[in-house]
């Protein structure tokens, strides 16, 4: 395959990667990773430096450098683009075949096509991906399960929801691609594949190119995103402004920075999420080691009625709309059972109550994980929204959220129990052993769980045993006590699947597992080394 000087392909090209791997593909992302590599780097660097300064007893804080942003009345986002006025229900999931066609099918108003926390970056997964969603804008997709014979294709009559791409964060790597002999940026990867095939594509039928932006933590970061944007666009010749991004509020810096992300995306925003499961994963991993006062409940403990929790997701809806922007709330995650009808009777009313809480709130649109919670969420919406597309002209004035309110974690009700610790344990070895096994996104216990949450539960485990943390029950958390339990319940894995279960899989999950909850020093991101034993 011919590559331009400088990059080196060193993944397996299977049938079709020629179509995506083409030459001038290759070029905009040697141009993209040479423009912007180093800058990543530095901002990477930073995030590091910010860690060191909390970890020394330092806070968080809004940034007085950036105070005329937030005090200048005057600016808002670009309008809505088509496709993205009405956002009341979205489905997110991984690029895998079947997936793309049930999650267009699914009458979800948006896909969030995931590249990220829903997906293992296999090489064979990352380039099926991108082919697939090629496909799903031909309309050339379909796919039959070989094990039922189902066959899966996209609907004639009826709207397909509109596909929103998100790439890998920024500290993520792809190893089969280097460009002048190191390995290019995971998300610049993404975003320029996507972008060089199907940027046309999805603007030809009126919808895109659009993308969700994950695990950013400022709006420096931001501006880079805004830069690589510009440069894609101006190299295809597509207007500046054509891309659209959400981004992800997933962090709790950058919880104090929502108002300059949006500025500095202005151009190209389409508004902000709530990722209230990765934002719980970096309030644990920013104040890990800071004591009682920063120490969390067990995670199906906490709720968003948690007063950091709402000053969170309030925060983000009045910036949102002070702002034109669409605030969309966060994941469902509840995963339906087809045997047991009075566990989905009680989920579905948890479903029900987090939806209404959020559309009371203002947020114009919500996340789902599942067909079968479309219309659920759609429901509730409707009920808000009526026939309008959104509720940007509730500007939540009534909302004031200082610093210490989104750092109010200690008022978090809720105990640490042996249950608790051990469905850490459990969740974590189970997603450990998918992940590795090429699947970034699965159902455990009825509910989907992806990076984002099984980052929590490793990240819990961490801080308990490193604070010396209590179980309710009067057990002190130690090394040796997770390490007893992580026996058991490996064993009662092992007896649960049976033939089913796969040992050197689970041998390896147990080790990943140990490395980043008992290890002194404390693992930035779970798929960081996770992704190193990966070929």
């Amino acid at each position: 395959m011919a590559a331009p000087e400088g990059v080196e392909i060193t993944g397996t090209l299977r049938d079709r990667y020629d179509e995506i791997l083409t030459p001038d593909a290759l070029g905009l992302l040697a141009a993209l990773q040479r423009e912007f590599g180093e800058r990543r780097e530095l901002l990477l660097r930073a995030r590091a430096e910010r860690q060191e300064r909390l970890s020394a007893g330092g806070t968080l804080d809004f940034l007085p450098e950036t105070a005329g942003v937030r005090q200048d009345d005057a600016w808002r986002v670009a309008q809505p683009a088509p496709g993205l006025e009405d956002r009341r229900v979205e489905i997110t999931g991984p690029t895998d075949r079947k997936m793309t066609i049930n999650a267009l099918n699914s009458g979800a108003k948006v896909w969030l096509a995931d590249f990220e926390d829903a997906n293992t970056p296999l090489w064979d997964n990352m380039l099926q991906g991108q082919l697939n969603l090629r496909d799903a804008l031909d309309r050339t997709i379909d796919f039959t399960d070989a094990r039922s014979g189902k066959s899966y294709a996209l609907k004639d009559d009826g709207e397909l929801a509109t596909i929103v791409v998100r790439p890998r964060g920024w500290h993520m790597e792809e190893k089969h691609l280097l460009v002048d002999g190191k390995p290019m940026s995971g998300s610049l990867f993404d975003f320029g594949l996507y972008f060089f095939h199907c940027a046309r594509r999805q603007s030809e039928k009126g919808k895109g190119p659009y993308f969700y932006l994950p695990k950013m933590e400022s709006h420096l970061e931001a501006r880079l995103w805004n830069d690589a944007f510009n440069l894609a666009q101006d190299t295809l010749e597509i207007p500046r402004g054509t891309i659209r991004a959400t981004v992800l509020i997933e962090t709790i810096p950058a919880a104090f920075e929502m108002e300059e992300i949006l500025y500095e995306l202005r151009d190209h925003s389409a508004g902000l999420n709530a990722g209230r499961w990765d934002y719980l994963f970096s309030v644990i991993k920013k104040f890990r080691d800071r004591g009682e006062d920063f120490v969390l409940p067990e995670r199906n403990a906490i709720t968003m009625t948690a007063p950091f929790m709402r000053a969170y997701t309030e925060l983000l809806v009045r910036t949102c709309h002070k702002r034109g922007a669409h605030a969309i709330g966060g994941m469902a995650a509840f995963i339906p059972s087809r045997r047991d009808e009075e566990v989905n009777k009680i989920a579905l009313e948890k479903v029900r109550a987090d939806k209404t809480r959020e559309s009371g709130d203002g947020f114009d649109g919500s996340w789902v994980a599942h067909p079968d919670l479309v219309p659920v969420c759609r429901e509730v919406f409707d009920g808000v929204l009526g026939d309008r597309p959104n509720q940007r002209e509730r500007l939540r004035e009534d909302v004031r959220v200082s610093a210490a309110d989104l750092l109010n974690v200690a008022a978090t009700p809720g105990d640490i129990t042996e249950a608790g610790l051990r469905n850490n344990i459990d969740v974590a070895l189970r997603y450990l052993a998918t992940w590795l096994d090429g699947a970034g996104a699965v159902a455990i216990h009825n509910l989907m769980e992806d990076a984002a949450t099984a980052e929590i539960s490793r990240s819990q485990v961490w801080q308990w045993i490193y604070n010396g943390v209590t179980l309710k029950e009067g057990e002190k958390v130690t090394r040796e006590l997770v390490e007893r339990l992580l026996e058991e319940e490996l064993g009662a894995i092992r007896a649960e699947l049976g033939d089913a279960y796969n040992e050197p899989r689970y041998n390896q999950a147990v080790a990943l597992f140990k490395e980043v909850t008992l290890a002194d020093e404390y693992s930035e991101f779970l798929t960081t080394p996770a992704y190193e034993r990966m070929p």
